[in-house]
């Protein structure tokens, strides 16, 4: 059966790899793509440690566009994202992994679907592939490496963990 393919923007990397996470990516999804300019967002980040952790996870595939050019028609949006969204058109992806808000509008807006590194959480929770999804939240919360949860989501998403207070 071919694989049905994940592409994954900057963001959700980060935060699953400050959690210890990056294999809940394999587990739910088997392999993972990055365009070739998420990876350069990544390693711009430090190197030496995310060049390893790119190294020590082989579901994560640096993947080229086939046309180049084809990111440059997603105006408005960081080159990271447009690289994502172009080779989400190119191969039909069933799922692309983006946080940041106004990406995943436009991403909604072509039709993509979308799911963030919440999202991940939580789905790996409802697989039974995290116990509790409560202290991870806390921990991208406070020490996300930029990625910022409002009280909303933090709340909904325990609700739908059922794991509210």
């Amino acid at each position: 059966m071919p694989i049905q393919i994940v592409i994954s923007n900057t963001s959700p990397l980060i935060g699953l790899s400050g959690l210890n996470c990056l294999h809940l990516l394999r587990d739910l999804y088997t392999e993972v793509w990055i365009p070739r300019e998420v990876e350069k967002e990544f390693l711009a980040i430090d190197e030496t440690v995310y060049q390893e952790v790119l190294n020590s996870t082989p579901w994560i595939k640096v993947v080229d566009l086939t046309n180049p050019q084809s990111a440059t028609f997603y105006q408005g949006i960081d080159d990271g994202e447009a690289e994502v969204f172009a080779l989400a058109v190119e191969h039909d992806a069933r799922l692309i992994l983006l946080d940041e808000k106004k990406g995943r509008q436009k991403a909604k807006e072509i039709g993509l679907t979308v799911k963030g590194v919440v999202g991940v959480l939580l789905e790996a929770k409802e697989k039974g592939l995290i116990d509790a999804l409560k202290p991870l939240l806390m921990q991208l919360r406070d020490n996300g490496n930029g990625i910022r949860l409002s009280d909303w989501l933090i709340n909904n998403a325990l609700q739908d963990a059922d794991e509210a207070d």
